[in-house]
């Protein structure tokens, strides 16, 4: 299926996100078929031309994808660059007749495509210059604009920012982008419930014991200990990535599916949030640090000393957080939510705890119902339930049915920059979050940034492991554990 033609412009371009996502998605797209009237044009500071951005291309698609010789060609033939300082409105002139040869070249009827993959400092100077030369009006073709993550610092930046993209982009251009939303087991999940009257019926306060997500990483910080230092896992994880995919668990059925449908029902899960009070982030909330720690034989460095990290630094490389929604489906129900660098493996789930029987008729160690949605690195969905284990007697044990996106040998699964690119470029904003999840959202995590700052207690734990001792004692007051998961989606995990 063909998008709408149009001309994608990266600001940005000589970045690290261009050549590692947003060019070999480009690429792919263009490979399977999904691209055919467009052009890219690269923009940033550094004195490049054509052919110079096109070789920088060309060298971070031989490195990162499956390419032929015939189609690479195809494919960097439609990579511009115009040099342009980024923060001076008048230079943004230099893109006006650049887009119109563009434009006229590739008859992309003056649709234009802008992505900001920039510093977050230039967020709200863009939009406004190019305005300042016309280049945000719809008169002549659409014009969208992607916003990259943080929205915002904190709930205070966050409103100023949306007030000055709103200045010169409507609601209907501006698209956040999440690549968690992306990924094809989230949108998977929503397919999971909304279209089996097997799990819709279950999925409330009547069946559900509590909800796990979980956000690991095993790196560290690695080159971007002075950016995260500035960020910690509670804004570069918590307050985006796993808010979003909670408000997906929890969501209603929209009426539609469509963009306005779908975000209505992920607004009202973010409006719904208990509000977090100062029990809550006494009690309910572990910060954590990660520290030195030999891994598979490795010593690895602690958080402290970690390049461009203070030696006093209190940010958190961890983070778990036990809330709950307030509405008649979810009452109740606890959600833990924890996310961190340094853990034993790189994986983000979500883990359905049903509750048991009410009566253990055959066991009183019966095996818990659980549906493990696997959103990364191995997608899959495993439901695990009891059957007789074989032998004398009634004795239950834990069986699973697995499925796994990797065995969907023929079919064709896009990355997450694939999927939002080509929907921004359809104008389909139903995976892109909306400004008043994103109030939402950040009014929620308030709390958490407030005691941090009030000098709120960062426990210490040893680099490859699940965490410090208060996460497992945080879950253990209700009887309730954490799963501990493998990289990999096997048979069982």
């Amino acid at each position: 299926m063909q998008t709408n033609n149009n001309c994608i412009v990266i600001f940005g371009a000589s970045g690290d996100l261009t050549h590692r996502k947003l060019i070999p998605a480009l690429y792919n797209l263009f490979k399977f078929g999904r691209l055919n009237k467009f052009s890219v044009l690269g923009v940033a500071r550094s004195e490049l031309n054509d052919e110079t951005f096109r070789e920088k291309m060309r060298e971070a698609l031989l490195g990162t994808e499956e390419t032929t010789p015939e189609t690479l060609d195809a494919f960097c033939s439609h990579l511009y660059y115009q040099a342009v300082n980024t923060s001076d409105a008048a230079d943004y002139g230099k893109l006006v007749p650049r887009l119109e040869e563009l434009h006229t070249k590739y008859q992309t009827n003056g649709n234009t495509l802008y992505y900001m993959s920039t510093p977050p400092s230039l967020y709200g100077v863009i939009p406004e210059c190019l305005a300042a030369h016309g280049l945000n009006e719809e008169k002549d073709g659409w014009k969208r604009i992607i916003v990259e993550k943080p929205f915002g610092y904190d709930e205070k930046t966050a409103q100023e920012l949306d007030v000055q993209i709103h200045r010169f982009f409507e609601e209907h251009q501006i698209y956040r982008i999440d690549h968690y939303l992306g990924k094809e087991t989230v949108q998977n999940l929503l397919v999971l419930r909304f279209s089996n009257g097997l799990f819709e019926p279950l999925w409330n306060r009547n069946y559900i014991d509590y909800v796990e997500i979980t956000g690991a990483e095993a790196i560290g910080v690695e080159e971007r200990g002075g950016y995260y230092d500035g960020s910690g896992a509670m804004r570069d994880m918590f307050q985006n990535h796993l808010l979003q995919v909670l408000a997906m668990v929890a969501m209603e059925p929209p009426a539609i599916i469509n963009a306005n449908s779908m975000r209505d029902e992920v607004a009202k899960v973010m409006h719904s949030l208990r509000p977090l009070t100062q029990d809550d982030v006494e009690h309910n909330l572990v910060l954590g640090q990660y520290t030195a720690a030999e891994i598979d034989g490795k010593e690895v460095k602690g958080y402290l000393q970690e390049k461009g990290v203070p030696a006093n630094s209190r940010t958190e490389t961890f983070m778990a957080l036990r809330c709950e929604i307030e509405n008649w489906r979810w009452a109740g129900v606890p959600f833990y939510v924890r996310t961190g660098k340094r853990l034993p493996a790189r994986v983000t789930e979500i883990v359905i705890h049903f509750k048991t029987t009410p009566h253990p008729v055959f066991s009183q160690n019966a095996p818990e119902n659980k549906l493990i949605i696997r959103i990364q690195p191995d997608e899959a969905i495993s439901m695990r339930f009891g059957l007789k284990k074989p032998g004398a007697g009634f004795e239950a044990k834990e069986v699973s049915m697995d499925f796994r996106y990797a065995d969907l040998a023929d079919e064709q699964v896009l990355t997450a920059y694939e999927r939002l690119l080509l929907d921004a470029m359809k104008g389909d904003a139903t995976l892109f979050a909306r400004t008043d999840a994103v109030h939402a959202a950040w009014k929620f995590v308030q709390p958490i940034l407030d005691y941090k700052e009030a000098g709120g207690r960062v426990y210490e734990y040893e680099a490859g492991t699940w965490g410090p001792v208060a996460a497992e004692k945080l879950i253990a007051k209700s009887g309730r554990v954490w799963r501990k998961p493998s990289g990999k989606m096997k048979k069982k995990v």
